[in-house]
């Protein structure tokens, strides 16, 4: 069940009184804000650990070894 499904089983006509879906969903509970570390928010962060999986799983599949 897609978020906009579950909002307007809730609330059927939310439109009229909320203007986007998120602010509804807010509302409604159905999402809710998390803390997290602000260092895993960067792009560089997120695809280099990205990238270490692919070399990884390349590693695995194709032997070789890491480069340090």
């Amino acid at each position: 069940m897609t978020l906009r499904d579950q909002v307007e089983q809730l609330l059927p006509e939310w439109e009229r009184w909320y203007p986007s879906l998120f602010d509804a969903a807010s509302d409604l509970g159905l999402i809710k804000a998390e803390v997290c570390d602000p260092n895993s928010l960067l792009l560089t962060r997120r695809h280099s650990k990205v990238r270490q999986r692919a070399e990884d799983a390349h590693r695995e599949k194709w032997g070789g070894k890491a480069q340090e």
